[in-house]
């Protein structure tokens, strides 16, 4: 009922009152109709109205953009460690983090000192040249990795700009080692169903969800997909023709699913059985997500990756992407088999040394766990309260997922109109991806909502 939406929103929060409500109440209006104004009664309101100066700004940039994104109407302007402000100054709190972007928070004073330290000397010269930070990031990603007793074997790195290049770098890679070792027919590309590696063509290509492909078909030749989890079809998907197989440890996009344990171990060792290369896409669950490093860490060696690839928390929110590999794949990578032009840049490569510095410390990591488990607490008890409604928490550390038996998207309303940010994956999955720096007192407060909006949405 949009018209509904628009008058009551208006109404709510300064003119509704218990005489009104009753009122309300006691009209001739249909039953439905009365509830839905009632319902609307409860929610704050928060969304900028019509004569906003968000709306007016809106009207003015809407008209000049590609619409590739669906987005409510606050325009954020600044944010502080949690928490985001829009035009109006009214304050929202970010369990987003830009989708497991900014792991330090919005607006880190060091990092914000930083940036502008390095913009005033060297921003740009090209990888034509050497600069201090390219190599001093990947000696860092190599060297901390190593340290904590992921990726068996780590030894180079490769600096982009994102996620999906990334990924891009990875595949490429691949298929050059599979042409290495097994000929020419040594091409083929295993991924899973449910998985989200990217939107460029290789990327999207190893994400089969006709969502994203249909509109860009036909694909790139050469991929074929498999079932998450499921140990028996390994050794038919995985075949002497494949040259790499791409898997994130947690599904992100996909609604926050884990790979087991057997899955992961059976899938390496079928790689080194007949020559793939195993690659992981640790792009969101990756750098302290979970509560270590990284998300593969507590496997056995045997089920580490030859190539493992990171973007998103890297720069805090300035882009940049990162692939490591183990020397079985950097030594078959040779001058001009791959590139990029902004990759590597000394702004870009000196943050991410500050964040990887900062996101690989054991001290965040064991804060990681902890609130995580806080967050588990909560959302299992939620979960208590609204059992025909909430029907798993699953994932790890800061990566959690809440499955609904229904479309979360009026409760996602309902928690922006509080004050609070969620975001959804998958089918009907709230996603929590909040800064790896989120206390205690923020993580209660941002429940605190979400239990109350749960309550007018689901308490109808």
């Amino acid at each position: 009922m949009p018209l509904l939406r628009l008058s009551s929103k208006r109404l709510t929060s300064a003119l509704l009152r218990p005489q009104q409500l009753r009122t309300v109440a006691t009209s001739n209006l249909p039953t439905s109709t009365n509830a839905e104004i009632a319902k609307e009664a409860r929610l704050p309101a928060f969304d900028p109205p019509a004569d906003s100066q968000s709306a007016a700004l809106l009207a003015q940039h809407l008209p000049h953009m590609v619409a590739t994104y669906v987005r409510p109407p606050q325009v954020f302007t600044k944010g502080a460690g949690c928490y985001l402000w829009d035009l109006e100054n009214r304050r929202y709190l970010d369990f987003t983090a830009g989708i497991a972007v900014t792991a330090l928070g919005h607006a880190d004073p060091h990092l914000a000192n930083l940036v502008f330290d390095q913009a005033k000397q060297l921003v740009h010269v090209s990888n034509l040249y050497h600069n201090p930070w390219t190599g001093e990031l990947s000696r860092l990603l190599v060297q901390r990795t190593a340290d904590a007793g992921a990726f068996d074997g780590v030894a180079r790195a490769f600096l982009c700009n994102s996620g999906s290049e990334a990924n891009e770098a990875a595949l490429k890679f691949a298929r050059k080692v599979g042409k290495m070792v097994g000929g020419e027919k040594k091409v083929g590309i295993v991924s899973f169903e449910n998985s989200f590696h990217g939107r460029t063509m290789g990327s999207l290509s190893a994400t089969p969800n006709p969502k994203y492909q249909k509109p860009f078909a036909p694909m790139v030749p050469g991929f074929s997909y498999g079932k998450y989890n499921d140990v028996e079809a390994i050794k038919e998907l995985v075949t002497e023709e494949t040259c790499g197989v791409i898997v994130e440890p947690i599904q992100g996009e996909g609604g926050v699913y884990e790979g087991s344990t057997e899955f992961l171990v059976a899938l390496g060792k079928r790689c080194r059985e007949v020559g793939a290369v195993l690659i992981y896409d640790e792009i969101q669950c990756g750098l302290g997500r979970t509560g270590d490093l990284w998300a593969h860490q507590h496997l056995p060696k045997e089920a580490h990756p030859d190539i493992l690839t990171m973007a998103k928390a890297l720069g805090n929110g300035i882009p940049i992407g990162a692939v490591l590999v183990n020397e079985h794949v950097a030594s078959r990578i040779v001058t001009g088999d791959h590139g990029t032009t902004f990759g590597g840049n000394p702004l870009a490569a000196r943050v991410g040394h500050y964040v990887f510095g900062r996101l690989s410390d054991p001290e965040l990591l064991t804060h990681v766990q902890a609130m995580g488990a806080l967050f588990v607490k909560h959302l299992d008890a939620l979960r208590e309260k609204f059992p025909d409604v909430v029907k798993e928490v699953r994932g790890r550390g800061l990566m959690l997922g809440v499955q609904l038996d229904r479309d979360p998207t009026e409760l996602v309303k309902a928690c922006r109109e509080r004050g609070l940010l969620i975001i959804t994956a998958g089918t009907n999955t709230l996603r929590f991806v909040p800064p790896l720096v989120i206390t205690e007192e923020v993580v209660e407060e941002g429940m605190q909502i979400l239990g109350e909006a749960m309550e007018a949405v689901f308490r109808k």
